[in-house]
């Protein structure tokens, strides 16, 4: 009998438990860890902190989802794993033992490499979990009582650009239904090299879309941009050029500021020895396996991916959601591969796919494979895309709720872009 934990319980962990116990027999044990007692839909946070959403609407109780498919599930953080003894220590003082790790944490949220920034005593805000996109929006109700400039974009080392394109437009999109929008000159600053990167060298003609689709929205922008400190009112920024050179000094001003930070390994996991890059980012081989502990499996925002290219202001690779179900369902055969005596041969598909709501119409992109030259190589907008944000969002819930193990993406959306079914197993 193995006993098989999951650190995580979000859009990898989860999945990732409930594929598990559809996989394996009973005789295992799958106890899932997660720092909160509630599941939280990631990509919804943008629609939260405008008020299109409440934290109701995208948060679901993990224990009693978990417990009806027989996997038990522990609400506290890991503070220490010590691999070779495959034991984890847990913020209460009690130790579990593992046969097999897979560690789907996601990302620690790095504001302090930005003095001044992030909402925990910083002067920015973040969509990147509910708590922040709730802090924004407490502070957005009072700023449309007396509106003025807003600041949004990602900060240098960011790799999950999209989101912030999202926010901008849904941002744009409510203070225009509010007849407010001419009272908020709103500034798009990045890391990316120009508009449309997206930490993939580009996609397709996001470059020229995205560039329209911000001059038709009224904003401005500011690429290759160094976030050097946030202070009251104003954020300081270097832009480079081509060879990382300084070329301009800027103070944008605000009123209101949603930067997304760049992001790292949490503390407990970028401890262990020779488990991880500099960055904290679990190395993993073609298996999603770690290449010095073979019974730890990473999958999400917290493996290491190389950049797609070098670029003046540091930006990383993003790790979409079709990236993340393929990594989880390649874990799920590797394991029982590995519970069976044979070799592991499942790969993840190292795909882009992302759906973008822009408000009231929305942007796709599909990077197949993600580092260039690719076979599938564009980027589309349409009111399809928000309409297709929407159904993944209550197919995802529901998916959660019921503990179904279909994959999304590839079942759903690959069909829905008429892309080919591009299965690791």
């Amino acid at each position: 009998m193995a006993h098989i934990v999951i650190m995580g319980a979000g859009i990898g962990g989860m999945p990732a438990a409930y594929e598990l116990r559809e996989k394996l027999s009973r005789e295992h044990r799958i106890t899932v860890i997660g720092a909160q007692n509630y599941f939280q839909f990631t990509p919804s946070n943008p629609w939260v902190a405008v008020g299109w959403r409440d934290r109701g609407d995208i948060v679901l109780p993990i224990a009693p989802l978990l417990e009806k498919k027989g996997i038990a599930f522990v609400a506290q953080p890991v503070t220490a794993i010590d691999a070779p003894a495959n034991r984890l220590t847990l913020a209460d003082g009690q130790q579990m033992d593992y046969d097999y790790l897979v560690i789907t944490t996601g990302p620690k949220l790095s504001f302090d490499e930005v003095p001044g920034a992030g909402p925990h005593g910083g002067l920015t805000h973040s969509v990147c979990t509910v708590d922040h996109a709730e802090q924004f929006r407490a502070e957005y109700e009072a700023f449309l009582k007396d509106p003025g400039p807003m600041v949004i974009g990602a900060m240098p080392g960011a790799s999950c650009f999209g989101p912030a394109y999202e926010f901008a437009f849904i941002v744009d999109a409510d203070l225009r239904k509010r007849k407010l929008r001419h009272k908020v000159p709103i500034t798009f600053v990045t890391s990316e090299p120009y508009i449309g990167h997206l930490g993939l060298g580009g996609v397709g003609d996001s470059k020229s879309m995205l560039e329209s689709e911000l001059r038709g929205h009224d904003m401005k922008w500011i690429t290759s941009a160094r976030t050097t400190r946030v202070e009251p009112g104003k954020l300081l920024t270097t832009e480079l050029d081509a060879h990382g050179q300084p070329v301009k000094e800027h103070e944008v001003p605000f009123k209101l500021a949603m930067m997304l930070p760049a992001f790292k390994g949490i503390d407990p996991v970028a401890a262990v020895p020779e488990l991880c890059n500099p960055r904290g980012f679990v190395l993993i081989d073609e298996h999603q396996r770690s290449k010095k502990y073979r019974n730890i499996y990473s999958a999400g925002v917290c493996v290491a991916i190389p950049p797609v290219e070098a670029t003046p202001v540091p930006t990383g690779a993003p790790k979409t959601g079709y990236m993340i179900e393929t990594m989880v369902t390649a874990i799920v055969h590797n394991i029982a591969a590995d519970l069976a005596g044979q070799p592991a041969t499942a790969r993840a598909t190292w795909n882009a796919i992302c759906l973008a709501d822009m408000g009231d119409t929305g942007a796709a992109f599909v990077a197949l494979p993600q580092i260039p030259p690719r076979n599938v190589n564009w980027f589309k907008k349409g009111k399809w895309v928000h309409l297709a944000k929407i159904a993944f969002e209550k197919y995802f819930l529901s998916k959660m709720k019921s503990g179904n193990t279909e994959p999304v993406y590839e079942k759903y959306v690959l069909k829905a872009l008429g892309i080919e079914r591009l299965s690791p197993h």
